[in-house]
């Protein structure tokens, strides 16, 4: 297996307390519905949210498998755990027939927005969206700034859009039924990226209790979490900011490669 790392951690300042089986507001079609309902149980089990599952074609097929945790935060060893949970699974339900090479990583700095959750913590970033459903101008593409989000529930839930390019008639504020979206990320900024520096230093900083002693620091055991003694913090991702500048991507990632059957 080849392991590719990024640092990575939630690129906005807002604490969003977000529930492990929040629901996603897209979902995939095909061979990648396919591998989300297989997948998405097992990352839950790690305690993981799948962000979403794409298929590329670049050097033959590749499985991108994007997760995080509820937090928004993926370090690279959540991505090498993930990946080898996952990837036996996958070679039993065999989703895909042909060889494939499977890529496990955060979702990166421009990530996709797929919750609500991911909507409240980007407000003041600026996205660029998609509906499947077009507006009753039949507008069907935004890009702007996210104001706020209303409602608590995806059939109530309503983003508010600062637009970049209103029409002459219509007012820079637009409102968008989020149950309609069908794509939605990011757009890489100087503000975004800076928001991303700033998460990652506050995540290195040593937690201490109030004796000043360093606080247990939970990690991962199998089937479970427990709480353990740290020297040092684990190595959290800022999102989108290269460990290595050779790496593309801005993600922390975990890849391996299906065996051929032939």
């Amino acid at each position: 297996m080849d392991h590719t790392a990024s640092t990575h951690i939630a690129p906005t300042s807002a604490s969003i307390d977000a529930p492990l089986d929040e629901l996603r507001l897209v979902e995939e079609t095909g061979v990648a519905a396919r591998i989300a309902h297989i997948a998405a149980p097992v990352l839950q089990g790690l305690g993981f949210r799948l962000v979403r599952v794409k298929l590329g074609a670049q050097h033959g097929t590749n499985v991108q498998i994007m997760a995080e945790r509820p937090d928004g935060t993926m370090s690279i060893e959540d991505c090498e755990s993930a990946s080898q949970a996952l990837s036996p699974v996958l070679d039993l339900e065999d989703p895909v027939s042909q060889e494939y090479r499977l890529e496990m990583s955060s979702p990166g700095i421009d990530r996709p927005l797929v919750r609500l959750s991911d909507f409240r913590r980007a407000i003041g970033h600026e996205a660029r969206l998609e509906l499947a459903v077009p507006t009753a101008g039949g507008r069907k593409r935004f890009r702007g700034m996210i104001a706020d989000v209303e409602g608590a529930e995806i059939a109530d839930a309503i983003l508010l859009l600062d637009v970049n390019d209103p029409a002459p008639d219509d007012e820079k504020r637009v409102r968008l039924r989020l149950q309609d979206l069908d794509e939605a990320k990011l757009v890489l900024t100087d503000s975004l990226i800076r928001a991303a520096l700033k998460a990652g230093k506050a995540a290195l900083e040593e937690p201490a209790d109030e004796d000043g002693a360093e606080a247990a620091i939970p990690q991962r055991g199998p089937g479970r979490f427990s709480a353990r003694k740290a020297n040092k913090p684990k190595r959290m991702m800022p999102d989108g900011v290269q460990a290595s500048p050779k790496k593309p991507g801005g993600r922390a990632e975990a890849e391996r490669r299906k065996p051929s059957l032939s």
